[in-house]
Order: C-alpha cells, then sequence, then structure tokens
C-alpha cells in the first residue's frame, strides 16, 4: 500500500486540545469523519477502564462524554505530497530519517499525538511558532539545493520510499516528481505562517 504524507493546519489553542485529548486528532485529519474520532475514543475509554480493573480489581463504566473541537475558518485545510516526503526529506536534511531542526520537520517536527494511529502511526502537532520557523527555513531553499542534494546511488541504497530514484529520467523524472510537491509543500506552510496556523502532519 501507497503511504501518503498529510498535513493539516490547526490553531494553537485546537492543537493544545488535540495533545491533552488525542482522539480529537481525528476531527482534524478526518473532519467529516465522526466515526472515526469515536472509535478511537471508545478504544482509549477501554484501555482506561481495564488500566482501572486492574489497578482496583473493579471495571470503570462511565463513559467519557464526547468533545466537540471548535474549528475556525482557515482551520483543517489540508494537503499532501503524494508519496515524495521521503525524497523531499532527504534532500532537505541529507540523510533517511534524522536531520537537523526546523528541516526535518517532515519526519520529526512537532510533538507526537497521544497514541493514536491515523495511518502509519500516530499524528505530530506543530505549533504556530515551529511552523513560522520552519517557514523561514523553507524560503532560502531553492531548486538548486534540492538539485544538489538529489544523488540516486545513496536514496536507493538507504530505502528512500517510494524507491523509484534509479529509474531513467527521461522516462520518469523522480527529481520533478519530488519538486512538484515540494513546491506545493513550501506554499502550504509559508501560507500557514502567514496566518499564524500550526499543523498536524500524518503519514496515512
Amino acid at each position: 500500500m501507497s503511504m501518503i504524507l498529510e498535513l493539516h493546519t490547526v490553531s494553537d489553542a485546537n492543537l493544545a486540545r488535540v495533545l491533552a485529548d488525542p482522539p480529537l486528532v481525528w476531527k482534524v485529519v478526518s473532519p467529516d469523519d465522526d466515526g472515526m474520532y469515536e472509535a478511537a475514543r471508545a478504544e482509549a475509554g477501554a484501555a482506561k477502564a481495564g488500566f482501572l480493573q486492574r489497578l482496583f480489581g473493579r471495571p470503570a463504566h462511565a463513559k467519557a462524554p464526547a468533545v466537540d473541537l471548535p474549528l475556525t475558518p482557515g482551520e483543517v485545510e489540508a494537503t499532501d505530497v503524494d508519496k515524495a516526503w521521503h525524497g523531499i526529506h532527504y534532500m532537505l536534511t541529507g540523510t533517511a530519517w534524522e536531520g537537523v531542526p526546523p528541516l526535518n520537520f517532515l519526519m520529526h517536527g512537532g510533538a507526537v499525538i497521544g497514541e493514536v494511529e491515523v495511518g502509519y502511526g500516530p499524528a505530530r502537532g506543530m505549533t504556530a511558532a515551529e511552523v513560522k520557523a520552519v517557514a523561514g527555513a523553507l524560503a532560502g531553499i531553492d531548486e538548486a539545493f534540492m538539485r544538489a542534494r538529489f544523488d540516486p546511488a545513496p536514496m536507493t541504497q538507504l530505502d528512500i520510499y517510494p524507491g523509484i530514484w534509479d529509474r531513467d529520467p527521461a522516462e520518469d523524472d523522480s527529481f520533478g516528481y519530488c519538486m512538484e510537491y515540494f513546491g506545493e509543500l513550501r506554499t502550504f506552510v509559508m501560507r500557514a505562517a502567514e496566518r499564524g496556523a500550526g499543523l498536524v502532519i500524518s503519514l496515512t
């Protein structure tokens, strides 16, 4: 199955609510599907009940009330970078999975949002200040910088997803593919920073 990296805008106030109550992340990454939030809430409640039963020898019957996430205009706007996320991360950082902040934000930016699986692991939330720092760093990244970091041999050796780097560029322009999505990513992050928004990043 494909792994797609998605980004959603969120206010700092709502990010704080999500970090305090991780099932709420579904109201950001899938705001039109209450079923995912309800399922995550039920799973979290069952885990808590099991812990209390082990602790006190009796189940906890009270169900936690549903929580609303009051979204303001401009929140939960979304974009994705398709399967180009790993190649973009490699070119920004020169590493497969690590890198120096803030340019390693696709893999390590922000705080992990609990243990709620939203695809391939939990999502991460970045504050408006963190997004502003990323936007400032991306402002200095141009095509020449990215092309200098694009190196098919080590990218293939390091198993950079989706493993298309050794293809003939005349038939499959993998660098151009990454740059198309990098342009969309940079524009999205810049716009979020201008509006004072944070981000939720997830791999689905």
